[in-house]
């Protein structure tokens, strides 16, 4: 069972963030903390050793003066950060890491580093872009009954348990494309609309029986989901997507919705992969996480 969280840090605010989102989740939840520094080549002659290593130990001392009882190891690394972060969550519950790191461009909101470890990591990555300031008290998940969604429900559940606080669960429809010509065009649409909710709330509500100790509350929406999303997450201090939706390319390593809320959303975004598997009751079996926030 992966017991520990992992955080990439490299000195910047966004990771500073990072940490301090990644312990208090930690504490929640009774995860160690793994701290990693990617000491990466320079094209100039010069060693960075010293300054990596200060950057490693400034945030493992963030991160112990945050906790108590949280085991907390470091690590300093060399090679290619996205490969190694990668590497490394195929053993973590999870990869926190800034939204934009010291390599990124300034007008980003999102950078190469965070896109490529959320497009590619064998678990849950958290983007966080700044330190929270006001807590809302939801936690929000986009949930289309996808493979993507209902990996990103098992982890959106575990996050309300453990902040016990309400999980909000958001499905948008968006209508299919049918001539306005068409005969009985209102009613056609009408009935969708009506099938696609049923449907979806049938699939909350295995997830609220499966779970009964987590307020979960559910919405249909028409339109794009990425709208959506957004508006939730101004409200949300965690929204959660799966990595590729229904609509998604097959070939996509992320969907377009991850790949906007992402670029969007100011409060920390969980994109995760499917590698676990949802029972019909909304419970989940799992060897990777088993055990860890089932109802």
């Amino acid at each position: 069972m992966a017991r520990h969280i992992v955080i990439g840090v490299d000195g910047s605010a966004p990771a500073t963030a990072a940490v301090e989102w990644a312990a208090a989740d930690a504490q929640r939840r009774e995860l160690s903390l793994r701290i990693l520094h990617v000491c990466e080549d320079w094209p100039y002659r010069v060693d960075t050793t010293r300054y990596c290593a200060g950057t490693l130990a400034a945030a493992a001392d963030r991160a112990r003066a945050l906790t108590r009882g949280v085991e907390v190891t470091t690590q300093l690394l060399s090679g290619n950060v996205v490969d190694t972060l990668i590497g490394e969550s195929r053993s973590a519950d999870s990869v926190v890491i800034g939204s934009r790191g010291l390599g990124g461009f300034a007008g980003m909101m999102v950078g190469s580093v965070s896109m490529g470890v959320a497009g590619h990591a064998a678990g849950p990555v958290v983007v966080v872009r700044e330190t929270s300031v006001v807590v809302h008290g939801r936690v929000v998940v986009g949930y289309d009954g996808s493979q993507h969604s209902e990996a990103a429900m098992r982890y959106a559940v575990e996050q309300a348990r453990a902040r016990e606080v309400p999980l909000h669960v958001i499905y948008a429809w968006q209508a299919p494309v049918v001539s306005t010509y068409a005969a009985a065009y209102g009613s056609f649409l009408e009935d969708a609309y009506e099938q696609e909710t049923e449907t979806a709330q049938e699939r909350v509500a295995r997830w609220r029986d499966g779970n009964p100790d987590v307020a979960i509350t559910d919405e249909t929406v028409v339109g794009h989901p990425v709208n959506f999303l957004i508006e939730a997450g101004g409200t949300a201090d965690l929204v959660v997507v799966g990595s590729r939706g229904l609509g998604g390319f097959a070939s996509a390593v992320l969907g377009s919705v991850s790949h906007a809320v992402l670029h969007h959303l100011r409060c920390p975004v969980a994109v995760v992969r499917p590698g676990i598997t949802a029972r019909k009751d909304g419970q989940i079996s799992t060897a990777r996480n088993k055990g860890s926030g089932d109802g």
